[in-house]
């Protein structure tokens, strides 16, 4: 008998599970100037950020990826090659981080050689 292992399930927190764009390429958010994340990305009173200053781009990249529940959200505020760019400098749950490597290997080689 055979037996078919289900699929893995990635958490981006508790009953959170990862949404993951199926491409790279179609994210396609904002990679200059102020960025604002909606309340459900980010409920604090300052939603604004600066995509020049490199740790606000981290934190901003960091917040979507853990929070994001549709694709959408992904490819509204996430840029492809920003992305794999950082990559390797982003703070991320274990199962974000499993489940877009899972994905895009892609991620997973660009941090290695970095």
């Amino acid at each position: 008998m055979s037996v078919s292992a289900a699929p893995v399930t990635h958490l981006a927190r508790p009953h959170r599970p990862v949404v993951v764009a199926g491409t790279l390429s179609e994210l396609r958010g904002p990679t200059t100037g102020f960025a604002e994340l909606p309340l459900r990305l980010w409920w604090h009173p300052q939603r604004a950020f600066d995509l020049s200053q490199h740790t606000m781009l981290l934190w901003m990249y960091e917040n979507v990826l853990r929070e994001a529940i549709r694709v959408d959200e992904l490819r509204d505020h996430l840029d492809g090659a920003t992305l794999v760019r950082l990559w390797a400098e982003l703070n991320l749950p274990r199962g974000v981080r499993a489940a877009w490597e899972a994905r895009h290997p892609r991620l997973r080689r660009h941090a290695t050689a970095a």
